[in-house]
């Protein structure tokens, strides 16, 4: 008999199923993960909050959570889900979306866990990109820093004595690095 992590190969599998914890879908193969850490929760809050202030104060769109589900691929289906981000106003119809987004957020933003390994890191990221997304934050708790990745262009490193800007996507919007950890 097979288990309900081998019977979920599709998205609308994966949006109906039960109980199963925290998970993605990655090219028709679900990937269960275990719970984040406190600390990893903590900063994925902080900085998720910040964005979501920001987006909401200046009317750019809505602010996503983690474990919000974005379908970014069919045949076979992928469904993953970022640690906070942002999906642009112009994107978002006057209805509710019920189940996953369709298509990447604008933002991604993913605090890595201390397990984390660098090749599957910036597969995500490569995958987020792919798909749309126009930003990935990748926060590092352990060494206190954010790289900035967008499509075509060179990764940013930003330390704890640099600022967070993003102009293209939330203009005005600044957030000292040293802050995330605070």
């Amino acid at each position: 008999m097979a288990t309900v992590e081998e019977q979920i190969t599709t998205a609308d599998e994966l949006l109906h199923a039960v109980d199963l914890g925290r998970c993605e879908l990655i090219r028709g193969e679900l990937i269960m993960m275990s719970p984040a850490g406190f600390n990893h929760g903590w900063i994925a809050i902080r900085i998720g909050s910040r964005i979501a202030n920001f987006v909401e104060a200046h009317g750019l769109g809505m602010p996503i959570g983690a474990e919000t589900g974005f379908l970014i691929s069919r045949n076979p289906d992928t469904v993953r889900a970022p640690d906070a981000g942002f999906v642009r106003a112009e994107r978002l119809g006057p209805k509710p979306i019920q189940g996953f987004f369709p298509g990447s957020p604008d933002l991604a933003v993913e605090v890595l866990s201390p397990d984390d390994r660098r090749a599957e890191v910036l597969a995500k990221v490569q995958m987020w990109l792919d798909a749309g997304c126009q930003a990935v934050w990748i926060v590092d708790p352990l060494k206190r820093t954010v790289a900035v990745h967008r499509s075509g262009v060179a990764t940013t490193h930003l330390g704890e004595n640099d600022t967070l800007t993003e102009s293209d996507l939330l203009p005005g919007f600044m957030l000292r690095v040293a802050e995330i950890f605070e």
